[in-house]
């Protein structure tokens, strides 16, 4: 957003952060109630639209408590429906979301369901299930989990921010200490310690919450289709690689395969993005026409979810199309205070039960 059209809006900045300082003042004064559950229901959530990375740090929960009876429930941001719905062999992108597809397809024996109404969809689950997931719920207030765990993404963190709609805040930077533990995420390799330094500081931690920091790793390229076949194609200089995004930040994507490849054509689009049969044949068109003999397509795998209805598979399914798999990598220092306070709630509060 241009430094011109930042300070046109600033004064519903004013009126948007207005608004949500009385919510939550009415929440943790009681005025408001929020519901609280028998069993544990992590909440992983961000202050800022979208980018921080809550889908991988739901993954990494998801195999951290991989001994569990888990079930992840979101919201379903983009789906054409509404109300509870429980993932099955039918669910598509469409009808649950591009995030929740992605976790009923790679998690096998986990519960994966969407409902705009957190306590609901609680409700529906809890009585078959050792704990609960919210992706993205640090706003809905009218749940109480028992821990929050609360995202920055490392680049936005280290630059001013504002509140909605001038800036991409969704409540005020301050709120982070509702917070019982804060991942800082996408932490770049060649970050120096006074960056990490800067981080710190801007946060005044209350007993028993902790900060941690943490990277991108980025593994073997799959299939789009055939997903079973293992080819995995290595870049080189002499690849050019076309890349299709529907997310809030591709930026990390572009700084690991810019230096992988001969050139990087970036076809980008808007987060959970819902292609079009027209979209793809841009794509198409540009893939034919360019003249490399070494080229390939890239995808993320959020992405994929978005790409399987028949009349987008069609097109696409002779296309040599890959996307990149990626997982959080909590930093080594961090990584056994991190993992040990949730396995420990995760007792405590199963134990309780």
């Amino acid at each position: 957003m241009t430094k011109q059209l930042r300070l046109l809006t600033l004064p519903f900045s004013w009126i948007y952060g207005l608004i949500t300082a009385v919510r939550n003042k009415l929440y943790d004064a009681g005025l408001l109630k929020s519901a609280t559950f028998d069993l544990p229901v992590i909440c992983v959530g961000n202050l800022v639209v979208g980018g921080a990375g809550k889908t991988p740090v739901t993954e990494y929960l998801v195999a951290l408590l991989k001994e569990y009876k888990i079930a992840v429930l979101s919201r379903g941001y983009g789906r054409e429906t509404r109300g509870f719905i429980q993932a099955d062999k039918y669910a598509t992108a469409a009808s649950i979301g591009d995030e929740p597809m992605q976790y009923y397809t790679k998690f096998d024996g986990v519960t994966v369901a969407v409902c705009e109404d957190r306590v609901e969809g609680i409700r529906r689950l809890k009585a078959n299930h050792d704990l609960i997931i919210l992706d993205d719920a640090f706003q809905h207030r009218r749940v109480r989990a028992g821990l929050n765990i609360l995202l920055f993404e490392f680049s936005t963190l280290i630059r001013r921010q504002f509140l909605l709609p001038a800036g991409n805040l969704r409540e005020y930077f301050s709120n982070y200490r509702r917070a019982d533990m804060i991942l800082v995420t996408k932490v770049p390799p060649a970050s120096i310690a006074a960056q990490k330094k800067y981080c710190r500081e801007k946060f005044d931690l209350r007993d028993g919450q902790t900060l941690s920091f943490s990277q991108i790793s980025y593994h073997e390229l799959r299939p789009v289709f055939n997903m079973n076949k293992e080819v995995h194609p290595v870049l080189s200089k002499d690849t050019t690689v076309f890349l299709l995004t529907g997310i809030a930040n591709p930026i990390p994507l572009l700084d690991y395969l810019g230096p992988l490849s001969a050139t990087l054509v970036h076809h980008r689009y808007g987060d959970h993005y819902q292609f079009s049969t027209g979209d793809i044949q841009q794509l198409l068109d540009a893939f034919h026409e360019h003249p490399a003999k070494e080229k390939i397509v890239i995808t993320t795998e959020k992405d994929t979810q978005r790409l399987l209805g028949d009349s987008i598979r069609d097109l696409l399914v002779n296309l040599p199309l890959f996307y990149l798999p990626i997982k959080i990598e909590i930093q080594e220092e961090d990584k056994v205070t991190f993992d040990q306070k949730i396995l420990n709630y995760v007792s405590s509060a199963a134990g309780n039960r």
